[in-house]
This record gives structure tokens, C-alpha cells and sequence, in this order.
């Protein structure tokens, strides 16, 4: 099957463009309750896997042989914007494991936070490691090394064990054998998983509801992940950007993580409307970050009534102005959920 439209660009009354994609929703038991296009197709889960690059190094008891803060978990599993807040709780944490920025290997990166990015050029201050928006997820997997005595120079490759164990999980949490799931190296140069956007929902309808056959430790991690990311979403994003402001619209019902290149995947927490939770996934078949994904998934969470029907207006269609300040067209989504079939 084919991608299907997911939105549309709309320049006066003109459809100008449109971004396709595949889309799939999931109950608690693994059951699809709404597709669109093919959610078998395979690709890369980029930052929306970090809950579960966390897990390992929860469930190994890193986060409290080093003290870490609910706080900082939730930077562990966060693409941060690189504020001050970020930068902060990211050197913190290696203090805690007795390590410096200079031991990270995700890179150096110019804030995704406008303001401190603009803040920083007019200091002629150039941007650190600790600015990346990985840096809490690297943070966190020194510490699991240092935990479990593997290499700390080398804690970012996949031989490391610290990666292996990371593989392990996500081949536990997507039902994708180990020796199926294709790695890539990502933007912070750490592995990364190429599975079904499926396979993503799945993850994350196990993180909200875990099935009986995982392990009491595995759960607790489970359990850890939400707590943090609910009550910290500042951590997982930043100002204005799009997890924190769809948590905190959510009031607390929803973990939700961006990837790169279009890639979205999310669990809604059991309740009233859906006893066993939920699992999302939807891949932008362009790779489009900016235009189409906000707007396909505001529009999903008010179909599923996650969101209320006027919440993130302003998202959701999408203004598109000139270079005047005028507003000269949307993006709107262009979808409709029905039955699995649909």
C-alpha cells in the first residue's frame, strides 16, 4: 500500500503542495484501531526512540547509584532546545557520574531555542556539546557505562554493551527480532533503528500499558519514564516546542517524542475513553518537521479526543504568511479516522 495524503497546503483557495504519509494507531493489546498508507513500511525512528535508549539505564540502577533527579530522566529522554535550563541540568548529571562535557561523543550544536541561539552570537559564545539536544540522552548512557564498567570512550558504538543493551530493548518493546532491526548512526553519532512505523506504535502502547510478560524491573522503568516525562515536559522539548506544548495541552495523558525527518510516536495513558491506551506512530513520507507534522497531529490527538477541540489553534491548521507578515494560506490536515479498514 501506498502513502496517503496526510495534509495540504493551501495557498489562497489553491492547493499548492501536499505531504503524504503512513499513520497507524494502536490499543493497549496491539490491536489496530486506525491506519492510513502502509504502517508496515520500514525507517528510521530517530529521537522518537529515546524513552527507550533510557530504559536500559533505569533499569540497571544508574539513576540511582548517581542520584539522578526525575528531572534529569526526563532530559534523558527529551530533545532538548539547548536553553539554559537544558544545558544546566545536562552538565549536572555529569557531574553526578563524575565526568565533563569533554566525555560526550553526540557532537556540538547551535541551541534549537531562537532566542538563546541569537543570545549566544551577540556573546560570540559558541555552542558546546551540552547544547545538543541529545546531550541528556548521552548523559545518561556515561552513566550506564560507568555503572556496568564498560568503556566510557566508546559507550556510543554499537559493540559497546551500553548499545547492545539499548538494541535488546528496543527489540523487546517493538517485537522486531534483534538480528531484523537495521541500525544507522544518528545526528549524535549514536545507533539508530530502522523498524515499522507499527513496530513504533507498539513500543510505545507497551510503554503506557506493559504487557504481563515483562520483567517487575522493566515495568518500574516504564512507570519512571512516564512520571518524568509528564511531570517535566520543559525537559523533553523546550519553549514552543511541540512535545512540551502537546503534554501540557494533554494535561498529563500522553508521552510524546519527535524524530528527525518527519517521524513522530507517542502512548496515550489508559482511561475512560481508552481503557488500554494507546500507541501512535505516523512517518512523514517527505521528512517535512516544520509544516505538515505539527498539523497531523494536533488534528489526530482532537480526533481521538486527547485534545479538546479548540486546544493549539495556532498549530493546527497552520498559517502560512508572506514575507509582508500576511496570512496568504494554511496547512491543514486532510484525514478522517474511521475503522482499521478505513
Amino acid at each position: 500500500m501506498e502513502s496517503e495524503i496526510l495534509a495540504k497546503v493551501i495557498r489562497g483557495e489553491t492547493i499548492e503542495s501536499i505531504h503524504r504519509g503512513h499513520l497507524i494507531v494502536l490499543d493497549g493489546d496491539g490491536e489496530t484501531l486506525f491506519r492510513l498508507g502502509n504502517p508496515e513500511i520500514v525507517t528510521f525512528w530517530r529521537s522518537s526512540a529515546k524513552s527507550f535508549q533510557a530504559i536500559p539505564f533505569l533499569k540497571n540502577g544508574a539513576a540511582e547509584r548517581f542520584g539522578f533527579s526525575e528531572k534529569e530522566i526526563a532530559l534523558a529522554c527529551g530533545s532538548h532546545s539547548g536553553e539554559a535550563m537544558h544545558v544546566k541540568t545536562a552538565a549536572r548529571m555529569l557531574e553526578k557520574i563524575g565526568l565533563s562535557e569533554a566525555h560526550l561523543r553526540c557532537g556540538e550544536q547551535v541551541p534549537f531555542d531562537d532566542k538563546r541561539a541569537d543570545e549566544m552570537i551577540r556573546e560570540r559564545e559558541k555552542p558546546t556539546q551540552l547544547h545538543n539536544n541529545c546531550s541528556g540522552k548521552h548523559a545518561a548512557m556515561l552513566a550506564f557505562a560507568k555503572n556496568i564498567g564498560a568503556d566510557t570512550e566508546t559507550y556510543e558504538q554499537l559493540e559497546n554493551p551500553v548499545q547492545q543493551a539499548i538494541l535488546d530493548c528496543v527489540a523487546e518493546f517493538s517485537g522486531v527480532p534483534r538480528d531484523e532491526i537495521k541500525i544507522g548512526v544518528d545526528g549524535c553519532g549514536a545507533p539508530n533503528f530502522a523498524v515499522p512505523v507499527r513496530a513504533m506504535a507498539l513500543s510505545f502502547a507497551r510503554l503506557v500499558r506493559p504487557p504481563k510478560t515483562f520483567d517487575d524491573e522493566t515495568r518500574e522503568s516504564c512507570r519512571r519514564v512516564i512520571s518524568a516525562t509528564i511531570s517535566y515536559p520543559e525537559m523533553i522539548g523546550g519553549t514552543n516546542r511541540l512535545d512540551t506544548m502537546i503534554i501540557q495541552a494533554a494535561h498529563g495523558t500522553i508521552v510524546s517524542k519527535i524524530g528527525a525527518e518527519g517521524v513522530y510516536s507517542a502512548g496515550v495513558l489508559p482511561s475512560p475513553r481508552w481503557k488500554k491506551g494507546l500507541g501512535i506512530a505516523f512517518k512523514i513520507e517527505d521528512g517535512d518537521d516544520k509544516r505538515a507534522r505539527a498539523v497531523v497531529l494536533v488534528e489526530l490527538l482532537r480526533q481521538l479526543e486527547i485534545l479538546d477541540a479548540d486546544a493549539l489553534k495556532d498549530i493546527s491548521p497552520l498559517a502560512t504568511k508572506n514575507r509582508r507578515g500576511d496570512t496568504v494560506g494554511r496547512v491543514v490536515a486532510d484525514f478522517q479516522i474511521g475503522t482499521a479498514s478505513s
